[in-house]
């Protein structure tokens, strides 16, 4: 065997080693990330005596029970919970990425005097902290007399600077070019933000959509202060109520199944949109 293929076996070896040790790694990794869903899955199936009459922990279930999950409709208002935070999050996400998309579409394409300085204003927006921005909401939206209404709960969420910022920047990257040759032929703005700008851009939209939807339907503390009316209450701010006039504080299986049914409809976007998501972080909202 020639040091050629001496060097190639090695080589070849540290490769497999290495591999073995990633994959090693990230098992170990996943394991740790997924184990919490497991225990709240598992949990969710046993029943209330099975759950409290362990006094070590068992991770599997002897007479695995849906009750559980009936209950989570039946003694409390978990529909009305879901159809508020549907409401909630469909207005909120598509007012907000009206808002966004022409927004940005201002910020990056049209001239207009003193666009720079509008733009360096909404960026020192950020800076301002978040706890500060709920409470100027709070006495506004108590002023106007919105409390306990979805008005209330959508409007200080229609809008995003961060977002504005982030479909700016990838409007910027579609070459002046095609600008250029759109307006020659007599496209209309609109007409180039919605057949060229919003399509090439469709991977940023779409991870600001999912990031929006998430974001929304995990709402808590804004949720929380404008509304003290069951009816108004989202599925975040059910929980509360659930643990405190539903199942009762110690009914741990009955509370896992409230959880596992309200975090299924985000593990389903997930799971359909993920390629679009990793597409928009990793290409940036421009195609090649």
């Amino acid at each position: 065997m020639n040091d050629y293929d001496q060097i190639s076996k090695k080589a070849g070896i540290s490769e497999t080693v290495r591999k073995i040790i990633t994959y090693t790694c990230l098992s170990v990794w996943g394991i740790i990330v997924l184990f919490p869903f497991y225990w709240m899955i598992l949990s969710s199936i046993k029943s209330y005596g099975s759950y409290n009459s362990e006094f070590t922990p068992r991770f599997i279930a002897d007479s695995p029970t849906l009750r559980n999950y009936r209950d989570a409709f039946t003694q409390v208002s978990l529909g009305r919970y879901f159809l508020n935070t549907f409401i909630f999050t469909v207005v909120t996400t598509l007012l907000m990425m009206i808002v966004i998309v022409f927004a940005a579409f201002a910020f990056s394409r049209l001239e207009f005097k003193g666009k720079n300085l509008v733009f360096t204003l909404f960026l020192s927006l950020m800076m301002i902290p978040s706890e500060l921005v709920i409470i100027t909401n709070f006495v506004t939206i108590t002023n106007l007399g919105l409390r306990n209404s979805f008005t209330g709960l959508i409007l200080p969420s229609v809008t995003s600077v961060f977002y504005i910022y982030l479909l700016k920047e990838n409007f910027e990257q579609i070459p002046d070019d095609l600008y250029k040759a759109a307006k020659v032929d007599g496209t209309s703005d609109l007409k180039y933000l919605f057949r060229v700008m919003i399509p090439i851009c469709s991977p940023t939209i779409v991870t600001v959509v999912i990031l929006k939807v998430i974001e929304c339907w995990n709402a808590y503390v804004w949720p929380r202060l404008i509304t003290d009316d069951p009816k108004y209450f989202l599925v975040s701010n059910g929980i509360s109520e659930i643990r405190e006039n539903g199942f009762g504080r110690e009914n741990i299986p009955a509370m896992m199944a409230a959880v596992v049914v309200i975090s299924i409809p985000l593990i389903i976007l997930f799971l359909i949109f993920h390629k679009k998501i990793m597409e928009g972080v990793s290409r940036g909202g421009t195609k090649g």
